[in-house]
């Protein structure tokens, strides 16, 4: 290892502990860690629904989750007026998405859970709970009180909050693991217009700022959590209409209520 590597990887881990720290012990991040160990288990049991947000939920008749366990991710509140009811959990890690829908954000009435390096766009007012999602080791965590490796998508960061609430069925939905837009991934862009590859033309509308998707490291995150669940006796499906994503077994979205 080179001295500039070294000297690095020291910044890097006095950061670490120093946000760890500040965790526990300010106000918020006591609370939520609290909050995150009462939640510990809770729906063993019990099935939830994670939304990823492809075109495809549009082919999905969502009305039938009304009264189900759901996990929404990002900018799923875009579709809360139209359903009619809001997903029980929202999910948001990405600072691009923070730091340009914060306001939208913090107005949203599922429980919420945001990164710990974005409690500054938040009051308490908003009841979010914050993660910390800096741990350095690709790893799926089964308990979400510890610092969580994000992965490649908030989708692995909300199926390691299903495994630390207990859920026994994690079913996916919208997951269609496809993008017409391309590039490489995690760089940086600006819609030029309707967005094409979510189920709203103004989810990452004309003018917004996004990180393109890094698909393959995303199936290693997925293959990651499919172990965890079958570990402990428990599964992730996919019920996801028409989606591209191999990793976890299919199902027929009807035969499922």
């Amino acid at each position: 290892m080179s001295e500039h590597s070294s000297l690095e990887e020291f910044k890097y881990r006095l950061h670490f502990l120093k946000q760890n720290f500040l965790y526990h012990t300010t106000r918020n991040g006591r609370e939520s860690l609290s909050a995150l160990r009462s939640l510990k288990d809770t729906s063993r049991g019990r099935r939830c629904f994670i939304l990823g947000n492809g075109p495809s939920l549009r082919q999905t008749d969502l009305s039938r989750l009304r009264g189900e366990f759901t996990f929404g991710l990002n900018r799923i509140y875009l579709l809360f007026p139209e359903l009619g009811f809001s997903t029980t959990y929202l999910v948001t890690v990405n600072s691009l998405v923070i730091d340009q829908c914060a306001a939208e954000l913090a107005t949203v009435p599922s429980m919420k859970f945001f990164p710990w390096t974005a409690r500054h766009h938040f009051s308490p007012e908003a009841g979010v709970i914050y993660i910390r999602t800096n741990c350095p080791k690709p790893r799926f965590f089964i308990d979400a009180d510890e610092p969580l490796w994000p992965g490649a998508t908030v989708t692995f960061v909300a199926m390691q909050l299903a495994y630390h609430i207990g859920f026994d069925e994690v079913i996916l939905l919208g997951v269609d693991h496809s993008f017409t837009t391309q590039g490489k991934p995690h760089s940086t862009v600006i819609s030029q217009g309707d967005d094409p590859n979510h189920f709203a033309p103004n989810y990452f509308g004309k003018r917004f700022k996004w990180q393109l998707p890094d698909l393959e490291s995303s199936e290693i995150d997925y293959r990651m959590a499919k172990q965890a669940f079958e570990d402990n006796g428990r599964r992730i499906v996919d019920a996801t209409i028409g989606g591209k994503l191999t990793i976890f077994p299919k199902v027929d979205y009807d035969s499922i209520f």
